[in-house]
């Protein structure tokens, strides 16, 4: 057996440059490249692997946690077929990827950490940056991500990578299992060498596979299907990983069954085909709720069922509602009692569609599906159409940017109240168009991922959404954009606090206490919430924020500034903020309820009466099993 004597860091670069996935013959690269920020943990380690070679191409970042929303968000643009590597020094750079790697494993999104650890000799323990513990020697930070990681280990000796590296592609590449993957790196067992085996490192084809499920199960639903009178189909992000749209949309306009999107399944159909009622669950439109409501089977497709769409259990009322499930993972298939349809969305569904040549639901629904569709375009043009007299409204700079847009160009969110108002209102024209973390909703996601969403397809504009919040946890990876020339427009709002969180704090009765940025009131010690009047804000310039960091900035007060400056920001060639402000008062109507507990005892009277409301709309919760 020929071998070649490596490191061990220069072993894993050299194996995981030469990892191709194949779906449906279309082969490519599986790792678009390496983000890494060096320090004394992998610079010498995975750092100068790095640099001894050209397949795999390093990109600096400025927070681990941002580069590992890069590239979960690449990986989504890509439905999963190519995702980047994250290498990161021990200790506090390892821990700092612990957020975004939970938020890829929630939103089963492939990303490969690489942190360093502590020395695995151990003789010149504890290093730099080590946790200590009384009880094991064999524990470092690095253990936590155990519990967020759907395939984690350890390299205490060079030649364990050649079991492990394998399982780390296994699990990457399964549609049923991906999620963040972590490699632990101790920095000495890095530098050492192994003779490893040639074949190791030669090219390799992962092949997705397309799973067909079983037959007697299949030949069930179809039976539930022809003897439903109201199917809603809820459309999840499984359907877009997938590429399970065309025929989704085939099978709609032949069944005439309609179609509610969740957050990621949202752009499964273009907003205005008749059949699309849009967003389902507790930021769902109107349509949407009231066909739920009533529906007597209900499609999940490639969806988790979270509370989001569920609305808490309240969504789906009908006392003889049955659930068929179409997933590729058995643990989300087997939600809600559900009939599992384990498999490949795209060829279910083709199954399904062949299945149900003379089937059509009636007249009366398909009349009542169409007519929602209509009515909520004519709400959200109502939305877009508001000009608010106490500055913008956050409808109407949706409506703006939304308007814009050209058909191919996404908007990316994550987190705030601007995920649920896109949710509802924006248009989507094309399936990549909207593109929302909300498995984790992580704030700080939304310009890292903008990166990662361009970086994935660098023709489109990428129309980042983010709110002042926001932007302040998480902006860094505006210099990562431009200097790698991936122009990205923020649309930064600032509305001087959390502006999401403040109205949920007045639904529960507690005043928006802390969600306002203000200076702390020197005679109640606190600081306060909307029932301060005044202008006590902190003094933060967000606009010179945005320039020190190399963005071209532009300064909005009106909506006819706002249509100027998306007309201005699509020449400037590099990352361009647009910066405004808006009334965090003036919301957009919902139509469904949400899940948080209320004080079941409070001195406030303004909570009592919520948490009576609360046991109201406890009542209507429905458990399927």
């Amino acid at each position: 057996m020929k071998t070649v004597r490596l490191t061990a860091a220069q072993a894993v670069i050299k194996f995981l440059s030469n990892q191709y996935v194949a779906r449906d013959g279309v082969e490519h690269r599986f790792f678009a490249g390496c983000f890494g920020i060096f320090g004394h943990g992998n610079v010498a380690g995975i750092g100068q692997a790095l640099q001894q070679q050209n397949e795999l191409k390093y990109y600096q970042c400025r927070n681990e946690q941002s580069m590992v929303h890069t590239a979960a968000a690449y990986a989504k643009m890509k439905n999963r077929l190519s995702t980047f590597i994250c290498t990161t020094s021990i200790g506090p750079g390892a821990t700092n990827m612990i957020t975004a790697a939970a938020g890829a494993t929630i939103n089963r999104l492939p990303v490969l950490l690489l942190p360093g650890d502590i020395f695995s000799g151990r003789q010149v323990s504890p290093v730099l940056q080590q946790l200590e513990s009384e009880g094991s020697q064999d524990v470092s930070v690095n253990d936590c991500f155990k519990p967020i990681s759907k395939y984690w280990d350890r390299i205490n000796r060079p030649e364990q990578l050649l079991m492990a590296l394998p399982e780390v592609m296994r699990v990457l590449t399964s549609p049923s299992d991906t999620g963040a993957v972590t490699l632990s790196l101790p920095q000495d067992v890095q530098a050492e060498a192994y003779d490893f085996p040639e074949r190791l490192f030669q090219k390799r084809v992962w092949m997705v596979q397309r799973p067909r499920p079983d037959k007697g199960l299949l030949d069930r639903a179809i039976s539930m299907i022809r003897q439903s009178k109201k199917p809603l189909i809820v459309a999840g992000g499984g359907a877009h990983y997938s590429e399970a749209l065309d025929v989704l949309e085939e099978l709609v306009e032949k069944t005439g069954m309609p179609v509610a999107e969740t957050f990621a399944g949202k752009g499964a159909l273009k907003y205005n085909n008749p059949n699309n009622l849009g967003a389902v669950g507790a930021t769902g439109t109107k349509g949407a709720a009231e066909v739920a409501a009533e529906a007597d089977l209900v499609i999940g497709i490639g969806t988790r069922y979270s509370d989001f769409t569920t609305a808490s259990k309240t969504a789906f009322q009908n006392k003889n509602v049955n659930f068929i499930n179409i997933n590729i993972s058995a643990f989300d298939s087997a939600k809600h009692g559900g009939l599992m349809l384990v498999g490949d969305a795209k060829v279910i569904l083709e199954e399904i569609d062949l299945a149900l040549d003379n089937y059509e639901v009636s007249a009366t629904y398909s009349k009542q599906v169409h007519k929602h569709n209509q009515e909520w375009d004519d709400i959200v043009n109502g939305v877009y159409d508001y000009r608010h007299d106490q500055g913008l409204s956050q409808g109407e700079i949706i409506g703006a940017v939304n308007r814009f847009a050209d058909d191919n160009d996404v908007v990316l969110c994550a987190a705030g109240s601007l995920p649920g108002d896109l949710h509802k209102l924006w248009q989507t024209k094309n399936s990549k168009g909207f593109h929302l973390e909300y498995g984790n909703s992580c704030m700080g996601y939304e310009i890292a991922g903008g990166l990662g969403a361009k970086m994935a397809d660098p023709s489109r504009e990428i129309y980042v959404m983010v709110g002042d919040g926001s932007y302040l946890m998480l902006a860094q990876e505006i210099v990562t954009s431009i200097q790698e020339n991936y122009k990205l427009t923020i649309v930064l709002i600032n509305n001087d606090g959390y502006k999401s969180i403040g109205s949920l704090s007045r639904s529960l009765g507690s005043e928006g206490y802390g969600t306002r940025f203000l200076y702390r009131n020197d005679k109640s010690g606190k600081i306060e919430g909307d029932e301060v009047k005044g202008d006590a804000f902190l003094p933060v310039d967000l606009v010179g924020n945005a320039k020190s960091l190399g963005a071209h900035v532009i300064e909005c007060e009106t909506y006819e500034d706002l249509n100027q400056a998306l007309s201005d920001a699509k020449s400037v060639p590099r990352t361009t903020v647009i910066y405004t402000t808006c009334d965090r008062y003036h919301g957009v109507d919902g139509y469904a309820w949400w899940e948080v507990p209320v004080a079941e005892v409070s001195g406030m009277k303004s909570v009592q009466k919520v948490h009576d409301d609360y046991l109201a709309h406890k009542k209507k919760q429905r458990f399927y099993y």
